[in-house]
């Protein structure tokens, strides 16, 4: 699907003309360069990998900084591959926010926030172990029993048990483009979207 790499810029809320307030998010879409086009000949299929956001070239390996100069652009932080759009594109042109309009709904993805090592409770919702009463001692929070002792021996693979809870890939589907500022590459989604303010973000039609 075409898209753009944006930047979670944060949560805002506005009014319809109903007078109803939208939850909303500000997304800064592009602007990103083509570094590659992948064709059927050489790679197999067709594609454009767009590039955004500066990165200092000290902090860049070095087959990366090759990369770039090829396509005789500075280092990018992120880089994503794209597929399907409308026009045709060449190596070191721009693609901006124009592919997207207003009453649109689009896909994104991101990281959600991470929150480290986490019990059962906040990670998974359980509700703990009994009631307060009958001789419990610290077991409020607890997960229960984990599976039969003497058959199989083992506790299965997928028992949902404390560890590390959030920044994993997330993808929301069918957010509505509420508007679209073209002369600050500004888009506002309807709803939430993954990751913290300044996170990245993969914007898809």
């Amino acid at each position: 699907m075409p898209g753009l790499i944006g930047k979670k810029i944060g949560m805002t809320s506005i009014f319809s003309a109903e007078g109803k307030n939208i939850p909303c998010t500000v997304i800064e879409a592009g602007p990103c360069v083509v570094t590659q086009v992948k064709t059927v000949e050489n790679d197999g299929y067709h594609a454009y990998q767009l590039a955004y956001d500066e990165k200092k070239e000290k902090n860049t390996p070095k087959p990366m900084i090759g990369h770039f100069k090829k396509a005789k652009q500075t280092p990018k932080r992120v880089l994503h591959e794209f597929k399907n759009f409308a026009k045709e594109y060449k190596v070191g042109e721009d693609v901006t926010i124009d592919i997207f309009n207003e009453d649109m709904w689009v896909d994104v993805t991101g990281f959600s926030k991470g929150k480290g090592f986490q019990g059962v409770v906040k990670r998974y919702g359980f509700h703990g172990v009994g009631g307060q009463t009958h001789g419990q001692h610290n077991r409020l929070r607890a997960p229960g029993s984990l599976g039969a002792s003497s058959y199989p021996s083992r506790v299965f693979k997928g028992m949902r048990m404390a560890g590390q809870t959030g920044n994993k890939k997330v993808k929301l589907i069918n957010l509505k483009v509420i508007k679209v500022i073209k002369e600050n590459n500004l888009l506002v989604v309807k709803g939430s979207v993954p990751g913290a303010n300044g996170s990245y973000l993969i914007i898809q039609k």
